[in-house]
């Protein structure tokens, strides 16, 4: 079959109208292939969002829980004097009160400046500093249950953490029948400082 020129102009208008109508298709796929990955988008952007109020959630619902179970540890802690700033003025009058109640021949000690204690490494401590106050005591005894004794008395009396980190023991000979025990012991004041209070 063969197509004359009048037939081309009587197919022009059929012709004219497909390419318009196949040009209109492309168009509306490719608005509805650009919308459908707008509304893709749109949709993890809101997923995501959820996601993440349902987290704040679910820590904030955790952050009560917490609160709950530990306020009175947290209470403790901090009538122990072990929340909060370094307690210098009260451990030094705890140790001269010990010093009075003659619980070792004689004593002496001294307490390093407050420093930032690294502690082991992983440990999470939270919202909080972990302060470290070297003191190291040096002890003149009659026997070894006076060290026991008086370590005893200091986590008792004094309000606050003192870490024992050890002891070296030493006899020695004061005359031909008298001994007596030196001991030097090391550790240190442990202090807990939240990261949000003032300075």
């Amino acid at each position: 079959m063969r197509f004359s020129k009048a037939d081309f102009l009587l197919m022009r208008r059929s012709i004219l109208m497909a390419s318009l109508s196949a040009l209109l298709s492309i168009t509306v796929l490719y608005g509805s292939s650009r919308y459908a990955e707008h509304a893709q988008q749109d949709q993890y952007n809101a997923q995501r969002l959820l996601n993440e109020a349902q987290n704040r959630l679910a820590t904030a619902r955790q952050d009560r829980e917490n609160m709950t179970a530990y306020s009175g540890e947290y209470g403790v802690l901090e009538e122990n004097k072990i929340i909060g700033d370094e307690q210098r003025l009260d451990w030094i009058e705890g140790l001269e009160k010990l010093r009075r109640q003659n619980l070792v021949t004689d004593f002496h000690y001294n307490i390093a400046p407050q420093r930032n204690h690294t502690g082991i490494p992983g440990l999470d401590s939270g919202n909080f500093h972990i302060r470290y106050s070297e003191m190291k005591l040096q002890f003149d005894l009659l026997h070894e249950a006076q060290l026991l004794d008086f370590f005893g008395a200091l986590r008792s009396q004094i309000k606050g953490r003192y870490q024992l980190e050890g002891c070296a023991l030493q006899r020695g000979v004061t005359d031909e029948n008298s001994f007596h025990l030196k001991a030097e012991c090391y550790g240190g004041w442990i202090t807990l400082k939240n990261r949000n209070a003032p300075p």
